[in-house]
């Protein structure tokens, strides 16, 4: 996510950050530098022209903190005016309405509109304990309708059954009335894609809004499209009173162009974005935190939550108690941690929080991908129970037999085995209560190459 920009940026600023002092000459360059980045990722024109003139005078006029070298000084500006350029602060939605809060989902077809719903649904039920009922007035586009149902059925949120055959209008006037009547805290709807220059589906929605009257109107607009993204929003904000932004498949943007344009061209905020197809990869948009990831400080507070909300308590609590015992971490134990890590989005979603991985050579990040976890998870599968417990007793002919039954190579078995002696290691000091110690363990795990090793 945001890679090229976080590559241009982190060089960018690097080169200015030993200067001894800010002057109009020495930021000059690094103000190309970054302007060219910007535009490299498609943020369009006239954000960045506003915000090279902002990060400018703001250089110019700054009294230097004096605990802050120039550079820092500078490194610090360009964050303050990219969380200002992406709206500031967290804009949560406005649920605080007499039950059920409806909120309208619209947007282009292909933009993630379903499965957002879906997402959102589940964000709501777990995150706000909010009891949510979905609808789908999508009659144009074949098996819409049966695919909401598939998600609802899968995030555990009920769905209020719709058909092709009836009118839009119908649809989303009867499950309002149905969820009025059964007491539901939100009516997520979902509208089929279209395009602002389509008068006859505009007249629809407008329709549909001003039946539900709903307290969100949220587009949802697919990262990848760039600058168009903050340009389509603009369109249907001209004719659909929008209160934010859902920005989808940002996992696959590298450049950040929408994240950037949205607010400023749009006026609304980016209020969640996708980072990945499963129905939990659904973020709420922190400037802040963002800012700090595209200039390589990280997000570490995004990456605590994932841990708060997606560790399994109970069986961290076993393995806690397991340890405190004296009873050893073994590779069923590191099996079940590569599964946590995996359900809090993978390796490269976990990285991608930490801060230095954007100075990360290419080699060193290319190898922190999913796939590691899956051939780690393999190699495990391949033993027996009594390898696992006793991970000592696997030689040349067991590494053998167990690299032929998941396909992969000895060198392969070497290197998880070596990964678990580091995390059994880094366990050992956990159980002696120490936590830096833990994460001094954890920069020795890092590859060649990190930041600190």
């Amino acid at each position: 996510m945001f890679e090229n920009l976080s590559d241009r940026l982190s060089r960018s600023l690097r080169n200015i950050s030993g200067r001894g002092r800010l002057t109009e000459d020495n930021i000059k360059e690094t103000l190309r530098e970054v302007r060219m980045a910007l535009l490299e990722a498609d943020v369009a024109l006239p954000v960045v022209r506003d915000f090279i003139n902002r990060v400018k005078e703001s250089a110019l006029g700054q009294e230097v903190n004096k605990s802050l070298t120039p550079g820092q000084e500078f490194v610090k500006i360009v964050r303050t005016e990219l969380v200002t350029a992406m709206g500031a602060e967290n804009n949560e939605l406005n649920l605080a309405a007499q039950p059920p809060a409806v909120v309208l989902m619209a947007g282009l077809q292909g933009a993630g509109k379903t499965t957002s719903v879906a997402k959102l649904g589940k964000y709501l039920r777990e995150k706000h304990k909010k009891k949510v009922l979905v609808v789908s007035a999508d009659v144009y586009r074949p098996a819409a309708i049966k695919q909401l149902e598939t998600l609802a059925q899968a995030v555990a949120v009920d769905f209020f059954p719709s058909d092709a055959g009836q009118r839009p209008l119908d649809i989303v006037n009867q499950a309002l009335q149905h969820a009025k009547l059964k007491f539901y805290d939100v009516l997520l709807v979902d509208t089929a894609g279209r395009l602002h220059v389509d008068e006859a589906m505009m007249d629809e929605i407008k329709q549909i809004h001003s039946a539900i009257k709903p307290v969100e109107t949220l587009f949802v607009v697919d990262a990848m499209t760039g600058q168009d993204a903050a340009n389509t929003a603009k369109a249907f904000n001209e004719a659909l009173p929008l209160t934010g932004v859902i920005l989808t498949k940002v996992d696959g943007d590298a450049r950040g162009g929408a994240a950037l344009s949205i607010r400023q061209i749009t006026g609304k905020p980016i209020k969640f974005m996708g980072v990945g197809e499963k129905t939990e990869a659904l973020e709420a948009f922190y400037p802040d935190r963002i800012a700090g990831r595209i200039l390589g400080m990280g997000d570490v507070l995004s990456l605590i939550e994932d841990i708060e909300s997606k560790v399994d308590r109970a069986q961290a609590e076993k393995l806690a108690n397991k340890l405190k015992k004296g009873d050893g971490f073994d590779l069923t134990d590191f099996l079940d941690q590569l599964k946590q890590m995996r359900s809090m989005g993978g390796m490269a979603s976990m990285m991608s929080k930490l801060p230095g991985v954007g100075q990360l050579p290419a080699n060193v990040k290319s190898q922190m991908d999913d796939s590691v976890l899956t051939r780690m998870e393999a190699i495990i599968h391949s033993m027996t129970l009594k390898e696992r417990a006793q991970p000592e007793i696997i030689k040349g002919s067991r590494k053998r037999r167990i690299a032929s039954g998941c396909g992969l190579q000895v060198q392969d078995v070497n290197r998880m085995l070596k990964q678990f002696d580091d995390m059994q290691r880094m366990m050992k000091k956990m159980k002696k209560g120490g936590m830096a110690k833990m994460l001094r363990g954890m920069k020795g795990m890092m590859p060649p190459g990190f930041p600190g090793r």
